[in-house]
């Protein structure tokens, strides 16, 4: 019995084996019929970390035309290659970036074993002795932008007196309204004020300011839910009583608020992002001391750095701005 168990237990696995032989087989096959696929990045080469910065517009090829078409990197130095039709896993792939501000570079690499991360050099690095440094300086750089926020304004106030008249030491005798003893007759009075279509009442107070204010009570004193009517109820048992109503009114409005943010610089780029919805966007730097607002624009364009923007995944956006020739930060 044991041996049976054991014949038929090897059975089982080399009928899985060889099913996962035949679908890695198909797959292979699959993948060579409509081409493997080449994930990666461009980033500036740089010993220190903190200034690999991504490269964009990068042209990227395939020695010996092995790619099915070329392509560019994006703002991020993402790119996506796909290789010609026919070649297999693992075989080795000579690639080809292309850019006007950089070195040219070949990296040999493997067909999609593994991300693919390009380092170019700049080709200002390759620069003499005997060249000229830059003569602009570029300092204080920071960006100035605006936003839309609810803000309240204050569009005014409110007045209002009132009078409760009543007559004192007149006594009840069981007649309402009353003295909170029950004992003298007693006059009820309100008012209700309304602060307008769009408005609010912000701290709405009433108080009593003429005649025997200590003996009359204000029973109730409400701003509605909307803040738009404000309601106050009193009571008098002696003689006439004078009452003031008093609020400031607001209205809620859209305002455009301006911030300022302070990019952080690595090396000859700023880096800098703004929230979603931000708008006007400008640079601000001091040029060889003297301070001048750069508006962006929508074409992000500056005469002094070449930069581009990209959103991240929570719709921020992410800028980058590189020094051109000729300038320097201090």
């Amino acid at each position: 019995m044991k041996v049976r168990w054991k014949v038929a237990g090897c059975a089982a696995l080399f009928a899985l084996l060889a099913g996962a032989l035949v679908t890695m087989h198909r797959l292979h096959i699959s993948i060579r019929q409509r081409g493997i696929i080449l994930l990666g990045a461009v980033i500036q080469h740089d010993d220190d970390p903190r200034k690999e910065l991504p490269i964009a517009d990068v042209e990227i090829s395939v020695a010996d035309g092995l790619a099915a078409s070329n392509c560019k990197s994006d703002s991020s130095g993402f790119f996506r290659l796909v290789l010609r039709p026919g070649l297999a896993l693992g075989e080795p792939v000579t690639l080809l970036f292309r850019h006007p501000g950089y070195k040219p570079l070949a990296l040999n690499e493997t067909a999609g074993t593994k991300i693919c991360i390009a380092r170019m050099v700049p080709v200002s690095h390759e620069a003499g002795v005997g060249s000229i440094p830059p003569e602009v300086v570029v300092a204080n750089v920071r960006v100035r932008y605006s936003t839309k926020a609810m803000a309240e304004v204050n569009v005014g106030s409110a007045v209002k007196t009132f009078q409760i008249v009543n007559t004192g030491n007149v006594p009840c005798n069981g007649g309402k309204p009353c003295s909170p003893d029950g004992k003298w007759k007693a006059t009820a009075g309100s008012l209700s004020l309304n602060a307008g279509q769009g408005n609010e009442f912000r701290n709405a107070r009433v108080s009593c300011i003429a005649g025997p204010c200590p003996f009359s009570k204000i029973e109730s004193s409400n701003v509605s839910h909307d803040g738009r009517t404000f309601t106050v109820s009193a009571l008098c048992w002696s003689d006439t009583t004078t009452f003031l109503l008093e609020a400031e009114i607001d209205r809620r409005m859209v305002n455009d608020i301006v911030r300022e943010s302070y990019p952080v610089a690595f090396g000859e780029a700023l880096n800098f992002t703004l929230p979603e919805g931000a708008e006007g966007a400008s640079v601000e730097a001091e040029m060889n001391g003297e301070p001048i607002v750069f508006p962006l624009g929508p074409d992000l364009f500056l005469s002094w750095a070449e930069c581009n923007a990209r959103f991240n995944g929570a719709q921020t956006r992410v800028y980058r701005c590189k020094l051109k020739p000729g300038y320097r930060f201090r």
